[in-house]
């Protein structure tokens, strides 16, 4: 047994199971965060914290994560070549500053219109939103740096703070009885702020000197990121909006489905503590020019997510309508299909989501984000079909995921042949090779 797990422990991308831990607590987290609010709140009221923790998950996810896999690939890359990562921080401080100024701004401007529309007229969850995306944003700037520099003690730290108080905070509303989806909200919010202020010395003391980085380094394939990474949220995380959507006044199902989704995405929140660590694996192997690394790290998280998909998916399809009862209270609406179709989606949202990182290291943003874009499409289509708006969502979400897979198979075949899974035969050195010169840039 135990050279078995050194065995599957080899096979990780370096760091992973550093972060392993604090991905772990995290995780449980949001369990226990949603569970607590569900047995705690009315069912009016557990809606509006699921469709203010949807948007945190997919506009926030959107918008602030493509500022850490920027700076994990930038970090990275620098520290191959002996550079520090201090001026890396300093601009992109100022960057996702004005990020989150800009995305702040919106949420006040629109503040009466948004809370009407999503929160029953309540202004204060529109405020817990801002709070909930400070958070992240502060987060993702100095995680992003951690990653870059292999500091995923520090980085696992700080992911099990922001778990830990989170349910500790869960628990403290329910005890104090405070029956408010606002008090279930701010949650979100403080939690990640505590937990940077906490692992914010580490990285301090670990970036050191270096040479200068330029805007157009920082910021040249941001927007195409934060563009896929928002397609894919909208993906990941459309049903329960569409559902809002199609169904306003139906909250037992935008609650249940909410609930059906955090169940059959357990394996995600695993594969979140693959990504920080392949990122930056992938970037060194490439920047050192080491396409065999290259290969054999893709080849070994490919067969890593197919294992996390038939674990979390097997259980999920089996026990999940009776599992959300029990630890949500949600209400019987979804049944064993519907888990199942969950779980399918979610294997094929791992696969695209590995694709997709090997596009970044290849800076090809533009072609990641043209794949989610596809995903997006097919997941509109279905979503409007006739049919039961349960199945709808969830099937969209399923064959919305499967479709930018295609793609970024499709695109990897024609355009990078030495990627493992594009083709069986190797790659040709240059424009065409993964690891060629011509491989960056346009």
């Amino acid at each position: 047994m135990k050279a078995l797990l050194g065995k599957a422990t080899a096979a990780l991308p370096p760091g992973t199971v550093a972060v392993a831990g604090g991905t772990v607590v995290l995780g449980a987290a949001s369990y226990v965060h949603l569970g607590v609010a569900g047995h705690s709140l009315s069912t009016e009221a557990m809606a509006n914290v699921s469709v203010l923790w949807t948007i945190v998950m997919s506009v926030g996810i959107g918008v602030f994560f493509p500022v850490e896999q920027e700076l994990t690939r930038i970090v990275a890359a620098r520290t191959v070549l002996g550079q520090g990562a201090a001026p890396v921080l300093r601009r992109a401080t100022l960057m996702t500053a004005a990020m989150l100024g800009a995305t702040l701004l919106v949420l006040t401007l629109g503040a009466g219109p948004i809370a009407d529309l999503l929160f029953q007229g309540d202004r204060g969850l529109v405020a817990a939103l801002g709070g909930a995306f400070t958070g992240m944003a502060v987060c993702y700037l100095t995680r992003g740096v951690l990653a870059g520099l292999g500091r995923f003690g520090a980085y696992g730290l700080q992911l099990g703070l922001d778990g830990g108080l989170r349910i500790l905070l869960a628990f403290g509303c329910a005890v104090l009885g405070l029956d408010s989806a606002l008090a279930f909200s701010l949650v979100l919010a403080l939690a990640p702020v505590a937990a940077m202020l906490a692992t914010l010395p580490p990285l301090l003391r670990a970036a050191g000197p270096g040479g200068a980085v330029s805007w157009r380094e920082l910021t040249g394939g941001l927007g195409l990121l934060v563009l896929s990474t928002l397609l894919s949220q909208v993906v990941v995380n459309a049903a329960v909006m569409s559902t809002k959507l199609l169904a306003p006044t139906d909250s037992v199902l935008i609650a249940a489905l909410l609930n059906a989704l955090v169940l059959a995405r357990v394996p995600l929140f695993v594969f979140g503590s693959l990504q920080a660590s392949l990122l930056g694996g992938l970037t060194a192997a490439f920047t050192a020019g080491d396409r065999a690394a290259f290969s054999a790290m893709l080849r070994r998280i490919a067969v890593v997510v197919g294992m996390l998909g038939l674990a979390g998916g097997i259980p999920a399809t089996a026990l999940g309508p009776w599992l959300i009862e029990v630890l949500f209270g949600a209400r019987p609406v979804l049944g064993c299909l519907h888990f199942f179709l969950l779980s399918a989606g979610t294997v094929a949202y791992m696969f695209a989501m590995v694709l997709g990182q090997a596009l970044m290291v290849f800076k090809r943003h533009h072609l990641q984000l043209l794949c989610w874009a596809v995903g997006t499409a097919v997941l509109v289509g279905v979503t409007f079909a006739p049919g039961d708006v349960a199945l709808r969502v969830i099937l969209a979400y399923a064959l919305g995921s499967l479709a930018t897979v295609l793609g970024m198979l499709a695109v990897l075949r024609l355009r990078f042949p030495g990627v493992p899974g594009a083709t069986g035969g190797p790659g040709h050195e240059g424009a065409a090779s993964p690891l060629g010169a011509g491989a960056v840039g346009e």
